[in-house]
């Protein structure tokens, strides 16, 4: 077995190779880090200035489940800020923060099949009362300004490529099919990461480092304003 990540030495701790002390703290900023560590090498700078933008959209969007979720935890159990966090984020799933990989997946089989099959994958999700994967938001309506302002910066960095284009001939198909529906921030996430060429798998990372900088802000709120029991009769008063 072996691991080509990191390893600690009495004198010196070492990243994929290369000394963490001397090349790399001092040097590199939190998102190159974090690409270094995913990826084994350094950013390039549509990759860095992606990741930065990508990070900031998504980190925070209110009292979403997983926000809630954090502040009911940490009123339950202060010390544990953990605990929290954790909490929070075990909710990044298929419908709320982590369809981001699934917007992926979706965009690697419309590059396999035509728009007519396509538009019968659509039909299908319709008929059964399936959603599709980045489109459709409970609070942005006619469209998410993130989401917008994604591709717009896209198109401005000359990075917009198959994918952007393919979630854009998605975005037409469902409105034909569904009627008019936003396109969620998942999908241009998705779609900038896979034209920067990243795995699906990274992309459902990036909403998840994102999200755990959020949640660490509204657990230092919820102890400077503690909303955690507030937030839990109001559930309790929601149900019969």
């Amino acid at each position: 077995m072996s691991s080509d990540l990191g390893r600690a030495y009495p004198d010196r701790v070492e990243v994929h190779g290369r000394d963490l002390t001397r090349e790399l703290m001092g040097r590199l900023t939190f998102t190159e880090y974090f690409h270094f560590l995913l990826t084994g090498r350094e950013p390039t700078d549509d990759e860095h200035f992606f990741l930065d933008v990508l990070l900031v959209a998504i980190a925070e969007h209110g009292m979403m489940p997983s926000n809630v979720a954090a502040r009911m935890t940490l009123a339950a159990d202060p010390d544990s800020l953990q605990g929290a966090v954790a909490a929070g984020i075990l909710g990044a799933g298929s419908v709320v923060l982590g369809s981001a990989k699934e917007c992926a997946e979706l965009l690697e089989y419309a590059k396999e099949h035509r728009d007519d099959e396509l538009r019968r994958l659509l039909r299908g999700l319709q008929a059964i009362g399936a959603r599709v994967p980045g489109f459709g938001h409970p609070v942005h309506r006619p469209t998410d300004p993130r989401a917008e302002r994604i591709l717009e910066l896209a198109d401005e960095r000359g990075v917009s490529g198959q994918n952007v284009e393919l979630a854009r001939r998605l975005r037409d198909g469902v409105a034909e099919v569904f009627g008019p529906l936003p396109m969620n921030v998942s999908m241009p996430i998705a779609a900038v990461l896979l034209d920067l060429g990243y795995s699906a798998d990274v992309v459902k990372s990036v909403p998840i480092l994102a999200r755990t900088a959020g949640l660490l802000a509204h657990l230092a709120e919820e102890r400077e304003q503690p909303l955690g029991f507030r937030l839990a009769r109001a559930s309790e008063d929601a149900v019969d």
